[in-house]
């Protein structure tokens, strides 16, 4: 079962999130020189990127990333590099290197051998990863119906980052594949709000994984930790 860490509001949950990326961060630093971080997007770790843009860590050998990102331009309100660079990128962390998922091409077909070359610059595997959950159970961009869904959630897959279309995803997606999650020393999930709370009990039941592709993850990672608040 996964370690399931019940807080009592976003604020605990920022803090408590924010001491497992650093802790996973500095230990990376102090055992190989650098770090790399892959953190979700959406609304949910405006709060913990907040707090750990605070935190005393060696900043300029860390590398950060997202786990999946929209083809959108930076300037797009729903741009998750937007999100990082007006939240994460701040205070001590502003000394921190960024590989953004997306860039100018029309399309992530278009992008993806640009994508993949900016993130050779990065050191891997990750020290860290950072998951959201959404209502449908989907992660990163493993969403119920993609694409390339079934290939995106093999332990095996040999391609780290993916396309990804989904009737439900919106824009076309990006995203970094379950071997590349699975792969990070420390990997753990952020969820928010007592809606969120059957989602998860209902992943962690029977079923297939690409109906909640969540599950993918609870079932590779049986020890998960799970960072949730009402």
């Amino acid at each position: 079962m996964p370690e399931l860490h019940e807080l009592k509001d976003s604020a605990e949950v920022a803090r408590a999130v924010a001491d497992f990326v650093a802790a996973a961060l500095s230990a990376r630093v102090a055992r190989s020189g650098y770090a790399s971080l892959a953190v979700s997007g959406g609304r949910t770790p405006t709060r913990f990127f907040e707090e750990l843009s605070t935190r005393d860590l060696p900043w300029d050998k860390i590398a950060i990333t997202l786990v999946d990102e929209r083809w959108v331009r930076e300037t797009s309100d729903r741009s998750n590099a937007r999100l990082v660079r007006q939240h994460l990128l701040q205070n001590k962390a502003a000394a921190a290197k960024f590989v953004p998922l997306a860039n100018d091409a029309p399309t992530p077909e278009d992008g993806l051998f640009a994508v993949n070359e900016a993130l050779e610059e990065m050191s891997w595997p990750l020290a860290c990863a950072i998951l959201g959950m959404g209502d449908d159970g989907h992660t990163a961009s493993f969403f119920p119906n993609g694409d390339h869904l079934e290939e995106a959630i093999d332990p095996d897959a040999a391609l780290g980052l993916l396309p990804m279309r989904a009737p439900d995803a919106g824009e076309p997606r990006i995203t970094l594949t379950l071997p590349v999650l699975l792969g990070a020393d420390a990997l753990a999930l952020h969820i928010e709000g007592e809606a969120k709370k059957p989602v998860l009990e209902k992943a962690l039941g029977e079923g297939p994984a690409t109906e909640m592709p969540i599950r993918a993850v609870l079932r590779a990672k049986p020890g998960l930790d799970i960072f949730w608040c009402p």
